[in-house]
């Protein structure tokens, strides 16, 4: 029987184990050596001889928009890119780790643009000075899970700045379907863009061409879709990686300059068990298949929805909603007013219910619609509609931390 797993490129671990410098590679955290109290860190996510090298002059533009994601009391440090002129994108375990893990400190978490040559510009997450960040992110899930089913087509995470630092340098996503990337790989045209800890001193880096496959040697595609929750969004590539890399941007160049296909977000391990009687009674050495990422279609609706968003601000807005949700029987926590991980499950469920995109936004568009079925449920009128249309369905490994010093 064979086991299989996915692992993500450690971007902002957690664990005491961590590997500085050393050889090329990604630090990973094996899932089964942390349920046991242990933890074990591999070097993966190279394949063959490292193929990166410092972003050359002639595409100095994407250094203008791909930045760097940290959190100082953490020392998690991740890539992340602009999508909007106060949007960025990144992989959702950058922020909320894996299932069971603790997630990142929001208030904390700061994006930095460094372009060569030119000023360096950081923003917070929107809502910091009210602790109201969570409210300013959307991410695919907030307990990722790193076993079959793996979720790695839900590990994004799009998030609202305090300041619109990315003006003028968004990347435009490719609706390119995830399947259609072998033939644009074949053709040598998918790269990859990235920050890593081991890389230079925090100088992006190219790796292109960026092999993109749905088979390799062991591990036909019929068998690796088995394992994904949603295997149409993920995207498996052999491009080199290392610590830091989750959250970039892997890319085309479309008519009008680079586009997104994908965000890099973990390595796809197979482990080969032998079973008697259902019990495993000899575990061979685990393999690296290849990296993953997941397709920009997972999250093109989301990022529809959040650019045309409007947040709810004041604490007397949340407590309505919180209301308004208690009374469809999904939020059971305190009329607080505060937007926290009960009230983010709540919204979430709702969206599910009403067959839309499960982004956790508080946003004035759902209490509107919370709000006319409450005035329906009491037989009311209802004296508001919505004033816009939100469509589109959506579907955030371990990480990497290691004493070495952010860029400052």
């Amino acid at each position: 029987m064979w086991h299989v797993a996915i692992l993500a490129a450690l971007a902002a671990g957690a664990g005491s184990a961590a590997v500085r410098g050393g050889p090329l590679g990604t630090d990973v955290l094996h899932p089964v050596s942390a349920q046991a109290g242990l933890t074990t860190v591999q070097k993966i996510a190279i394949f063959g001889s490292d193929d990166r090298v410092r972003l050359p002059p002639r595409m100095a533009r994407l250094g203008r928009s791909i930045g760097l994601l940290y959190e100082d009391r953490s020392q998690s440090v991740c890539t992340a890119f602009c999508v909007g002129d106060d949007v960025i994108a990144t992989a959702g375990h950058c922020l909320f780790r894996t299932e069971g893990e603790t997630p990142l400190r929001l208030r904390g978490v700061q994006f930095r643009l460094q372009p060569p040559g030119g000023p360096v510009a950081s923003s917070p997450i929107a809502g910091s000075d009210r602790n109201g960040q969570a409210q300013h992110v959307a991410a695919g899930s907030l307990k990722l899970r790193v076993r079959p089913p793996i979720d790695a087509a839900q590990d994004w995470a799009l998030i609202r700045l305090e300041s619109p630092i990315c003006k003028g340098r968004a990347l435009p996503l490719s609706r390119q379907p995830a399947q259609a990337l072998v033939k644009l790989s074949a053709a040598q045209r998918v790269y990859q863009v990235s920050y890593h800890r081991d890389f230079g001193s925090w100088d992006l880096a190219l790796g292109a061409p960026c092999p993109v496959r749905r088979s390799f040697n062991g591990a036909d595609w019929r068998a690796i879709a088995k394992d994904f929750a949603d295997a149409g969004h993920v995207i498996l590539h052999t491009c080199d990686t290392g610590g830091a890399s989750s959250g970039s941007p892997m890319l085309i160049d479309g008519p009008n300059g680079p586009e997104v296909v994908g965000i890099n977000v973990g390595t796809y391990l197979q482990a080969r068990v032998l079973t008697q009687k259902g019990e495993v009674v000899h575990r061979y050495k685990s393999e690296t298949v290849a990296n993953t990422a997941v397709g920009a279609g997972a999250f093109l609706p989301a990022l529809e929805a959040l650019t045309r968003a409007t947040i709810l601000a004041t604490r007397g807005e949340l407590t309505t909603l919180q209301r308004l949700l208690k009374a469809e029987g999904l939020y059971v926590g305190a009329e607080d007013g505060i937007y926290g991980p009960q009230l983010s499950m709540a919204v979430r469920a709702f969206e599910r219910a009403e067959g839309r995109s499960e982004t956790g936004l508080a946003t004035s568009a759902l209490m509107k619609r919370l709000a006319a079925r409450d005035a329906q449920r009491r037989g009311a009128p209802s004296a508001t509609r919505p004033v816009e249309i939100e469509t589109g369905s959506v579907g955030s490994h371990t990480h990497s931390r290691d004493k070495a010093r952010l860029p400052r």
